[in-house]
């Protein structure tokens, strides 16, 4: 039987136990309080692509139809590296994909865009903002057209210019060759990536193109 002069240690012993059991609960959980306190980072590449995306969606205003996700195709890089970046403005996500170049914009065809051309038969590729319209049926199968938004892509309509697949923007090129052939122009992808433009670019949404070296 406990002493009625021990109950007095006793206690004391209690309160530190019980002390110390809470301290290193909260010890315990003070680093998963840390981690939910802490907001959400996202890559400094992607951060710059959101902002591009976020800049030129606005800059589009009401033409556009739809503004949750926007295309940015920073070719600045070679075609041997994911340069057409899927902006989710929403989820502040981004995911990137191979995409192909016109033959007028990389005559030496190095894998390097040279330059933009808004010039009908230049098969070049044109800086600028885009909207995506409809799908159709061409002649690399189910496509998107494209309009221009910018004086320096005016005449993309005219042109032909659009989104499409093709088997020379697919990864297995560059295993071969070092980087991706190339278009008349178009924004081509790898025809196992071009269903995600399908679903997330198409439908009146933003793509922009212009060379911004963001790595």
């Amino acid at each position: 039987m406990l002493d009625v002069r021990d109950m007095g240690t006793e206690l004391d012993r209690r309160s530190v136990l019980q002390g110390a059991g809470a301290a290193g609960a909260a010890l315990a959980l003070a680093p998963l309080e840390r981690a939910f306190a802490q907001p959400y980072s996202i890559p400094e590449q992607h951060r710059r692509i959101l902002e591009v995306a976020k800049r030129e969606v606005e800059r589009a205003g009401s033409v556009l139809w739809r503004r949750d996700i926007a295309g940015v195709a920073d070719f600045a890089l070679p075609s041997s590296l994911p340069r057409l970046h899927f902006a989710n403005l929403e989820a502040g996500q981004v995911r990137s994909f191979l995409v192909a170049h016109g033959k007028g914009s990389d005559p030496e065809h190095d894998g390097f865009l040279k330059w933009f051309s808004n010039v009908p038969g230049s098969f070049a590729t044109s800086r600028g903002a885009y909207i995506s319209y409809e799908w159709y049926v061409g002649k690399y199968g189910v496509s998107i057209r494209l309009g221009g938004l910018d004086a320096d892509n005016s005449n993309v309509l005219r042109r032909a210019i659009v989104m499409h697949s093709a088997p020379y923007a697919a990864p297995a090129m560059l295993a071969k060759f070092g980087k991706l052939g190339r278009s008349d122009g178009c924004l081509a992808m790898a025809p196992d990536d071009f269903n995600e433009a399908l679903v997330h670019l198409s439908g009146g949404r933003c793509i922009f193109a212009d060379k911004l070296g963001i790595y």
